[in-house]
């Protein structure tokens, strides 16, 4: 039978991956084709944004390059350590072609690794997370229809004749014809909104950590929900507690929190005379950065009026000591005489 997937009605032939012709051929898998367009999109949008934050864009590169591969292993570890009955052997854990990469795992890695490298590269991290956060969810939105080639994180049986997905391999999986959730769609539906939204507040950031804090509720909001329709959890030991959910509702809970007390720390330092905004000035609604260029203009022009006017006065001519002995004199004289 030829693999297909159909989803809500439509029925599309589709392969999980194509072949090289190379040797005895290679094969190249859509689902890492989708997340590696995902995380180029994400690297595009941060390259445009990273001046609005502060974030130097060069050194963008060098953060990546360590983020990028703890991401991977700490998606790798966090699948292995909640699900480690998949795998055959201990070198199995490396063959990240067999799939099992857990979107949480990698979040945590690519922070770690951001950290690092912002110490390094003196880089504010924060900042840099607020970057991150919106692309995280460029990311995740095209990555998660990797799940939809696949035939994967799905749900549970929609009860309807023609809302939900369906495929060859959802049937061999649960031997049923009945369509289920297409999680994967709704998870991906809900980033898009999170990115726009997140997208929307960054032009208005009041505070460093706003768009990470954000990120923390509307992704963990999400996923809480979505992870109790799906069927394929990894699940806490071996109780019926989704590790998911569980994560999730912590990101929701740390999120709020976090969001409140920043808030409040901005509004105390709000009454600070020498207090500016992250992201606008408060009396002109420019951007900061534009504020900083004018004021350094007028302190430089200020400086070169000063210099002007020391120049003019080290080109005064000097008064002659015999011209004024000379002067004293007669005028002395002029007063003898008028004695």
């Amino acid at each position: 039978m030829d693999s297909y997937v159909q989803l809500f009605g439509w029925k599309l032939p589709i392969q999980d991956h194509f072949t090289i012709p190379i040797g005895g051929g290679i094969n190249i898998y859509w689902y890492g084709i989708l997340i590696a367009i995902g995380f180029a999109l994400a690297v595009l949008y941060a390259f445009r944004r990273a001046k609005d934050f502060g974030v130097d864009p060069d050194k963008i590169i060098d953060i990546l390059l360590l983020a990028l591969p703890l991401a991977i292993v700490g998606a790798r570890l966090y699948y292995f350590i909640f699900n480690p009955g998949v795998f055959d052997g201990f070198w199995d854990i490396f063959n990240i072609r067999r799939g099992g990469l857990a979107i949480y795992g990698g979040i945590i890695g690519a922070i770690a690794g951001g950290a690092i490298m912002c110490k390094i590269r003196k880089v504010n991290f924060v900042s840099m997370l607020d970057l991150a956060a919106m692309g995280f969810l460029i990311g995740q939105a095209v990555g998660r229809w990797g799940n939809f080639v696949n035939q994967e994180a799905y749900g549970g049986p929609t009860g309807s004749s023609w809302f939900g997905m369906t495929g060859d391999q959802i049937l061999y999986d649960t031997g049923s014809t009945d369509l289920v959730h297409p999680c994967f769609l709704y998870e991906s539906l809900w980033c898009i909104a999170g990115f726009i939204v997140l997208h929307i507040l960054s032009k208005h950031r009041k505070f460093k950590g706003q768009m990470a804090v954000t990120y923390l509720i509307w992704y963990g909001f999400g996923r809480f929900f979505i992870e109790g329709l799906r069927t394929d959890s990894l699940m806490l030991g071996s109780s019926n507690i989704r590790v998911s959910q569980v994560l999730s509702a912590l990101m929701v809970a740390a999120g709020v929190i976090l969001y409140i007390v920043l808030l409040r720390r901005v509004k105390n330092q709000q009454d600070e005379p020498a207090y500016t905004p992250v992201f606008l000035d408060a009396e002109t609604g420019e951007p900061v950065a534009e504020v900083l260029e004018e004021s350094e203009a007028v302190l430089e022009e200020a400086a070169q009026d000063e210099e002007s006017q020391q120049d003019v006065e080290t080109e005064a001519p000097e008064a002659d000591p015999e011209a004024v002995e000379t002067a004293e004199s007669k005028e002395e004289q002029g007063d003898g005489q008028a004695d």
